[in-house]
C-alpha cells in the first residue's frame, strides 16, 4: 500500500517514508528536481521512489559506475605498468640506441620513481646514452580531455589532462599536476613561491603582494595557469604571517612534463646524453630494460573514491577501452562500461554517459538504476574492495571519511553512511549504503537548483531520516 507523490511512489510504511515525503515537499526544492531511490540491501526491493526513473546529472556519483566497471573488467589485482625500453644495445657502459620511457596509464608515478629508474639503469651498466630519450604516451589516444570539459577548469587539479605517461606530486596521486605553495614575504613585496616537485617546466608570473594582517584584501590570492601554456600567474594578496596557500595546478602536456623530470634525473645521476628529447611510439622490436608496476586497483580505489579523483576515473575508463577493445579512448572505455552495465541487468540505452568522472553536465542517470547497481554489486567477489573505498560519514581520517569526513558528525549517520558524494554547479548527489538493522541502498540526486548550501541541507535531511534506525 503506497501513496502517490509527484511522479514517484512511497512503498515503505514507517516514519522515515513519511519524513521523506515532508522533506521532498519543502519549498526550497521549488524549481529543482530531486530524485530519491531507496532499496532493501537484502532483497533489492524498491522501498521508496521519488523521480527515480528521471534521468538526472549525477556529478561524481558517476565514479560509482566507473569504479565498479573497472573492478569487474580489469580485476581488483590489476596494476598499471611503466617501462623503460631500448631499440639498441649496451656496450662498454654505453647504450647505443634510443631510450624509451613508455607510459601505460599509471597515475601513481612520483618524481622519485624516475630517480629509481635511472639508478637501475646505472646498475645494469649504462653510464652513457648515444641516442635520444623518447617519451611514449601512445598507450592512450591524444584526446587529453573529455568532450565536455570546460576550458576554464583545465588549470584545476580536477581538470588535469589525461595521458598514458604522467606523474603525481604526492600520494594523493593527482596525476598531471604540480603543487604551488605561496608564502608571505616582506610587506609590499612579492610572496615566496615553491614548486613541488621542483621543476623548470612551468614559468611563474608572480604579480602578488605581501600585506600585513590588518590590510583589507588579506588572503585574496589567485593561482592559475594561463590557458594553453605552462605559465602560472599568481595575483592578489597574502598575509605576511598567515598560513601558506597551496594549490594543485594542472600542467599543459603531462608527458612533456614527465620527460623534463626524467631527463633531469638522467643528468643528476651523471648519465651522459648525446641525443635529445623526443616524443614517439616505442618500436615493436624494442626490448624492455626496466619496468615498474603500480599498486593494485583495490588499493588505488582508496584515493580514487575517497578523494573523488577525476583523473583516476578517466584513466580507468581509457584503460578499460585499451584492454578490452584495443583503444585507449573515452569512446572505447564507455563502450566497455555499457557492456558491464548490461551484464548487471541495467539498460545504458536509457542513460547518457559522457565520461568516467562525472564532471560532464551531460551525464544522465536514473537514481533507480544507480540504486539497482549498488544492490547487485554486493554479490561480487570484489565487493569488499568497492565498499571499503567509499567515504564514511563523519569519520575524520582523510583516507577513511574522504569527502564525507566533515559531514554528519555526531549524528545518527556518523559511521553508518558509506557513500559517494557528487557536486557540480546546480548538482548535488549522494549514493551508497546505510548500515541499519534493516540495511538500505540509496541514491539521492538533486539537479537544477541555485542555492548549493540549501540543497546540501536537504540532502543531509534525507540521509538523516534514513539513518535513524541504526545498528
Amino acid at each position: 500500500m503506497g501513496c502517490k507523490q509527484g511522479n514517484g511512489t512511497l512503498h515503505q510504511k514507517g516514519k522515515w517514508s513519511s519524513s521523506l515525503h515532508r522533506i521532498l515537499s519543502d519549498h526550497r526544492l521549488k524549481g529543482a528536481i530531486a530524485g530519491v531511490s531507496v532499496r532493501s540491501a537484502k532483497t533489492g526491493d524498491l522501498l521508496f521512489n521519488h523521480n527515480g526513473d528521471t534521468r538526472l546529472t549525477p556529478a561524481s556519483n558517476m565514479k560509482l559506475i566507473t569504479g565498479a566497471a573497472a573492478l569487474e573488467m580489469l580485476g581488483s589485482d590489476y596494476r598499471f605498468t611503466t617501462e623503460v625500453c631500448t631499440d639498441g644495445e649496451i656496450h662498454d657502459q654505453t647504450l647505443i640506441g634510443n631510450l624509451y620511457l613508455r607510459g601505460k596509464g599509471d597515475p601513481t608515478l612520483l618524481r622519485e620513481d624516475f630517480d629509481h629508474f635511472v639508478s637501475e639503469l646505472k646498475s645494469i651498466g649504462v653510464k652513457r646514452i648515444e641516442g635520444n630519450v623518447v617519451a611514449d604516451e601512445s598507450w592512450f589516444d591524444d584526446q587529453h580531455h573529455s568532450e565536455d570539459m570546460i576550458w576554464s577548469d583545465e588549470h584545476e587539479y580536477y581538470g588535469a589532462q589525461i595521458s598514458a605517461l604522467t606523474v603525481s606530486p604526492n600520494t594523493d596521486y593527482d596525476a598531471g599536476t604540480i603543487m604551488v605553495t605561496v608564502s608571505g614575504g616582506e610587506i609590499g613585496s612579492a610572496p615566496e613561491v615553491v614548486l613541488h616537485p621542483k621543476t623548470d617546466y612551468v614559468d611563474i608570473n608572480n604579480l602578488a603582494t605581501t600585506v600585513s594582517t590588518e590590510e583589507e584584501g588579506e588572503g585574496e590570492l589567485v593561482i592559475k595557469r594561463n590557458h594553453g601554456s605552462n605559465t602560472i600567474t599568481i595575483s592578489g594578496t597574502i598575509s605576511q604571517f598567515g598560513d601558506p596557500k597551496t594549490n594543485w595546478i594542472a600542467v599543459w602536456n603531462p608527458s612533456a612534463y614527465v620527460m623534463d623530470l626524467f631527463f633531469e634525473s638522467l643528468q643528476t645521476h651523471h648519465i651522459t646524453l648525446s641525443g635529445k628529447k623526443e616524443f614517439a611510439s616505442t618500436p615493436i622490436h624494442a626490448k624492455t630494460l626496466l619496468s615498474k608496476k603500480s599498486m593494485p586497483l583495490s588499493e588505488l580505489l582508496i584515493p580514487f573514491m575517497k578523494l573523488s579523483n577525476n583523473g583516476h576515473a578517466e584513466v580507468l575508463l581509457k584503460e578499460m577501452g585499451r584492454v578490452h577493445l584495443g583503444k585507449g579512448s573515452f569512446e572505447a572505455g564507455l563502450e566497455v562500461v555499457k557492456t558491464f552495465l548490461r551484464s548487471e541487468g541495467l539498460n545504458p540505452n536509457n542513460m547518457c554517459l559522457r565520461d568516467g568522472s562525472g564532471i560532464s553536465q551531460m551525464n544522465l542517470i536514473q537514481p533507480n538504476e544507480l540504486s539497482k547497481l549498488l544492490y547487485t554489486l554486493q554479490n561480487k567477489n570484489w565487493f569488499s574492495s568497492f565498499f571499503d573505498s567509499l567515504p564514511v560519514a563523519g569519520s575524520p581520517e582523510r583516507f577513511v571519511g574522504g569527502t564525507l569526513r566533515e559531514r554528519f558528525r555526531q549524528t545518527s549517520a556518523e559511521n553508518v553512511i558509506f557513500a559517494k558524494t557528487g557536486s557540480l554547479i546546480g548538482v548535488t548527489s549522494l549514493s551508497g549504503y546505510i548500515k541499519r538493522k534493516e540495511p538500505l541502498v540509496f541514491s539521492v540526486i538533486i539537479n537544477n537548483f541555485l542555492d548549493e548550501e540549501e540543497m546540501e541541507k536537504i540532502e543531509d535531511e534525507i540521509i538523516l531520516s534514513l539513518a535513524g534506525d541504526v545498528l
